[in-house]
């Protein structure tokens, strides 16, 4: 084997779809390259989140061999998350952080030795150790854990700011649709993020694209097999701006998903007893989770689909907590159902609360997936051949939702432009009404040409990332390039 000569540095935002995207990002270069380790500085969260404590403990027991991993100190008194400013508040408090990546980056590079660090790799939400890789001459990396068409509207959009002094409150606002380079079809401004419909948003958008032109190059969790699928527009329009280089190194997934729980044991034993592709799976990432009205009518809607079904439950957090705590599990979700519900579709279906979503859709029960479209999500629905109802709920959710079905035609439109305020939950709350809800479930369980397609880039992506691959030749290159930054080091 040969020995280690040269070290990465990564630093994952404290999220579970963050960090575990990152994760499998650093598994594939130290797997492609046996030069190459990997430290990662983890940030410990500014909230509580079960799944991702889970998670890191898991990462702790099982040795994976040349990455090794620093948890942060963090300072007695952090800045203070703001519920009104969440992007800035969060920014300030990654920031905080940056004079301990500095004391160890300055170790690592004094020592003595054969290792040598020959690049920084962050997330979008840590722009801000950008200027500290600079300060070692490190080169830096941005691993962008979503697609290269929500990139591209952040690059857009920073452009419109930087070089065209547009206000882009105005036009975050406005009406209408809005032609956006890295999509197909121009994009409703009903699906526009409300967090970029806010300055604080717009601020920290403005902010982090400012930073990442300082890269050297961006690795994007998305594929382009054969010049032919699934993002080839987007990518294509970075070919022609100035940006740093984009490297699609996806799908990147973690199949292993994170430990269940003792009862999951009676989900996969039902699931066992059901036809192929029958089952509708109900989930909605980390920080999803609906209010009782809301629940209660995608209850009634399940119910007069008649599909089988598997649906996990959060509980929302205390009010007061929105911005500090993420959902829990009910321990009796009848509080909150139809009365007679469970008893009514005992047969059919599982109310769960937190799921382990991958083992859950790779299931052959599983045929359907009504999704909240974080993108990991996506990419996993894409990888085992489930088509995907949308029901965004939160930050780029609903881009992703309108490519998906409008650009690529590989979900289905349960709700593209449905919104919740996670973090300022208060005011008056659209609700998806039960006949909506059973017509997405229809139309996800019984629409065979979707079906179809999505089967067909179940195949491609796997193949993207096999040796000779588009993906596989895109991390070669990417290694390539950073070999080359050791003469800078």
């Amino acid at each position: 084997m040969a020995k280690t000569v040269t070290e990465l540095v990564f630093i994952p935002a404290p999220g579970v779809g963050h960090i575990m995207s990152t994760m499998e990002m650093a598994k594939v270069l130290v797997n492609r390259d046996q030069r190459l380790s990997i430290t990662v500085l983890l940030i410990n969260p500014p909230y509580s989140i079960l799944a991702l404590n889970t998670y890191i403990e898991s990462l702790a027991k099982n040795t994976i061999e040349r990455i090794r991993f620093i948890e942060l100190p963090q300072d007695q008194t952090p800045p203070k998350l703001d519920s009104k400013a969440p992007f800035m508040s969060f920014y300030e408090f990654i920031k905080s952080h940056c004079k301990y990546v500095r004391n160890i980056l300055e170790d690592m590079i004094d020592q003595s030795g054969s290792c040598r660090v020959v690049g920084l790799v962050v997330d979008i939400l840590c722009t801000s150790m950008i200027d500290v890789a600079n300060e070692f001459n490190v080169p830096s990396y941005v691993y962008f854990t979503s697609n290269a068409a929500f990139l591209g509207f952040k690059v857009h959009f920073e452009t419109l700011y930087v070089d065209q002094k547009q206000d882009l409150m105005e036009l975050a606002n406005s009406e209408g649709e809005i032609v956006i380079p890295s999509f197909v079809n121009p994009v409703p401004m009903r699906v526009f993020p409300e967090l970029y419909q806010k300055q604080d948003g717009l601020d920290f958008l403005i902010c982090a694209i400012g930073r990442m032109r300082k890269a050297k190059g961006i690795m994007v969790n998305t594929f382009l097999e054969n010049k032919t699928e699934l993002e080839t527009h987007a990518i294509n329009w970075f070919s022609g701006t100035n940006f740093p280089p984009l490297y699609p190194v996806g799908p990147l997934l973690n199949l292993d998903g994170v430990a269940g729980k003792a009862d999951d044991t009676d989900v996969f034993r039902w699931l066992d007893n059901q036809p192929r592709a029958s089952v509708v799976l109900l989930c909605f990432g980390s920080m999803g989770c609906f209010d009782e009205a809301q629940l209660k009518e995608i209850a009634r809607g399940l119910e007069r689909s008649g599909h089988r079904f598997v649906w996990s439950v959060r509980r929302p957090p205390p009010l007061e907590q929105s911005f500090e705590v993420l959902p829990d599990d009910y321990d009796d979700p009848r509080v909150v159902l139809p009365d007679g519900f469970l008893e009514r579709t005992s047969r059919v279906g599982k109310v769960i609360g937190w799921a382990p979503q991958v083992s859950l859709l790779a299931h052959e029960a599983v045929g359907g997936f009504v999704s909240h479209c974080g993108w990991n999500s996506m990419l996993e629905s894409l990888w085992f051949g489930v088509p995907t109802a949308t029901l965004p709920i939160y930050c780029e959710q609903q881009m992703n939702a309108f490519e998906m079905v409008v650009d690529l035609g590989l979900a289905v439109d349960l709700k593209l432009d449905y919104k919740i305020n996670v973090i300022n939950p208060e005011g008056d709350m659209v609700i998806v009404m039960a006949d909506e809800i059973e017509r997405g479930i229809r139309s996800v369980m019984e629409d065979n040409e979707v079906r179809a397609k999505v089967k067909e880039m179940s195949k491609m992506s796997r193949a993207s990332v096999v040796e000779g691959s588009s993906s596989y030749t895109s991390v070669g290159y990417l290694i390539k390039d950073m070999m080359r930054n050791i003469i800078y080091v």
